[in-house]
């Protein structure tokens, strides 16, 4: 199954992935018109920094997603052919149990629409926005066997600062 993956040794944590993600959220689809939505189009991947740098935090899409036990609405489901965990928002009663219950702490609260909120891998565009938008290539989606392969290639090539 693809996954989305980060060759840490390569994200300058410019936040590229953050501004994709919720221009992709966005109604418009556009940067310069949803900046203008009431209310603001919300992210779900959040650029994260620690003493080895910054990464890119977004739901892991997990094989025994927490969020989907914790869901006492049955809004979450995970799709047992991708293996995207997804929100219906419709079902969705804003309890905050998959928040508290993700290991990762990927999942936030739309305080505007009192839902929860989680990266879904832009499953209607094909391809995450963030890994689109990414400027050095560090975002990848595809298999393990794929990402090793490209961070393999990308990590001889450069050499980490950290």
């Amino acid at each position: 199954m693809k996954r989305l993956f980060c060759i840490l040794e390569t994200c300058l944590g410019c936040k590229s992935c953050e501004l994709a993600c919720a221009v992709e959220q966005s109604k418009a689809k556009n940067i310069f018109l949803a900046v203008k939505e009431k209310p603001l189009p919300k992210q779900r991947v959040f650029l994260q920094r620690s003493k080895d740098g910054p990464y890119p935090l977004q739901c892991r899409h997990c094989d025994e997603p927490v969020c989907v036990l914790a869901c006492m609405s049955a809004a979450i489901k995970k799709d047992t052919k991708t293996g995207i965990v997804t929100i219906d928002k419709d079902k969705c009663v804003g309890c905050g149990m998959c928040i508290m219950s993700c290991p990762f702490g990927a999942l936030i609260m739309d305080k505007d629409e009192k839902v929860s909120l989680k990266c879904d891998l832009c499953v209607e565009s094909g391809e995450p926005a963030c890994v689109k938008a990414c400027p050095t290539k560090s975002l990848f989606f595809g298999t393990l066997e794929e990402f090793i392969k490209e961070k393999d290639k990308k990590t001889k090539k450069v050499k980490s600062p950290r």
